[in-house]
């Protein structure tokens, strides 16, 4: 018999079984043992004191009985120790933005650099310990163009016009040149350190046309890819790139990744039959749908669940089931219950 864990097989396409559930943002503003926490912490050392980092992370899974953790972490230290700056007032806030290419210049980069990083191997072996067995263990960092985003306009959201113009005036590529080793060996650090697959959320990827990814997104990812796989050849990759679609997954085609993210502007029964052959899949219900009553909430749910289900099983045995982005704050803990026990009831 397999000695991999549900969520282990799923990755690899390979769950004859119920998909397993995981949420991105589990451990959160929305749960009251994160807000226990949070009263007595802020954030930095909850991302940053491994111990706590744990506490943070295994909270949602002890709850409500996830079948994966995340590591509790933040995408942007590797900006931080790049030499951005980084505090959070409450969001993130970065001292200084690549405005120049001469910016960029002044910035760190390089492999070594991840060992600053170190509290969030330390934080991953010690849920490592606590995690049941039959439970998998995600690692995350963000991806280059998301990373290049925040580093230029501070943020993913609004037009990214100085991104977008940083992605033709030489920034992006001085920038991905200091940070693919780097990064790279962040994520080989959290493999490592027990990681079932490492999550690249590349969650402004959507926000730039198919070209422009195409282009010269994608490029940055493969080398990216390249490098990780070198130093963790048998550690799966997952890929999340909020707002995007097929046009954007197509030039992902032929790179090392085993497992796609989808948001919930996709039918999740359609994505599987067509492109579950290529990856597992995770997701994807919309995260808004957890504010509604529990009746409306609970006949949308057995919609999408039923949809899934009615596909043939090899269609689903790489199926993370889950929602389209993270869990938002305020969102009803009876509905994640919700979600969940009627997963499992569906699925059996």
């Amino acid at each position: 018999m397999s000695s991999l864990n549900l969520f282990q097989k799923t990755i690899r396409r390979e769950n004859q079984d119920r998909p397993p559930v995981w949420f991105m943002r589990q451990a959160g503003r929305y749960h009251s043992h994160y807000q226990a926490l949070r009263a007595k912490h802020s954030f930095m050392d909850l991302c940053k004191i491994p111990e706590i980092a744990c506490e943070v992370t295994m909270g949602p899974v002890q709850d409500f009985n996830f079948d994966a953790a995340i590591l509790f972490s933040d995408l942007l230290f590797p900006l931080e120790v790049m030499g951005t700056g980084l505090r959070y007032d409450p969001g993130p806030k970065l001292d200084r933005h690549l405005k120049t290419r001469a910016d960029v210049k002044n910035l760190r980069g390089g492999g070594k650099l991840a060992s600053e990083m170190n509290f969030q191997a330390d934080a991953m072996k010690l849920i490592r310990k606590e995690l049941p067995a039959d439970k998998g263990l995600l690692g995350f960092v963000g991806g280059p163009l998301t990373l290049f985003c925040y580093a230029v306009d501070g943020s993913h959201s609004g037009g990214l016009e100085s991104s977008r113009l940083g992605l033709k005036d030489g920034r992006f590529e001085d920038f991905s040149h200091l940070l693919l080793d780097l990064l790279a060996e962040n994520m080989a650090l959290q493999a490592r350190a027990g990681a079932d697959t490492v999550a690249v959320l590349d969650t402004c990827a959507g926000e730039f046309d198919a070209k422009t990814y195409t282009e010269i997104a994608v490029p940055v990812l493969k080398e990216l890819l390249k490098k990780f796989k070198a130093l963790c050849p048998d550690t799966p990759v997952t890929y999340y790139s909020k707002g995007s679609g097929p046009d954007h997954w197509k030039a992902l085609t032929g790179l090392p990744i085993a497992a796609l993210g989808v948001d919930w502007n996709h039918n999740i029964a359609q994505v599987l039959d067509q492109w579950s052959d290529q990856w597992a899949i995770q997701g994807n219900v919309d995260p808004n749908w957890l504010f509604l009553e529990p009746a409306d909430l609970e006949q949308r749910l057995r919609k999408v669940f039923l949809e899934a289900k009615a596909l043939p099983s090899a269609k689903r045995r790489g199926w993370v089931c889950g929602l389209g982005h993270g869990v938002l704050p305020k969102t009803p803990e009876s509905n994640v219950r919700l979600f969940l026990k009627l997963q499992k009831e569906i699925f059996g």
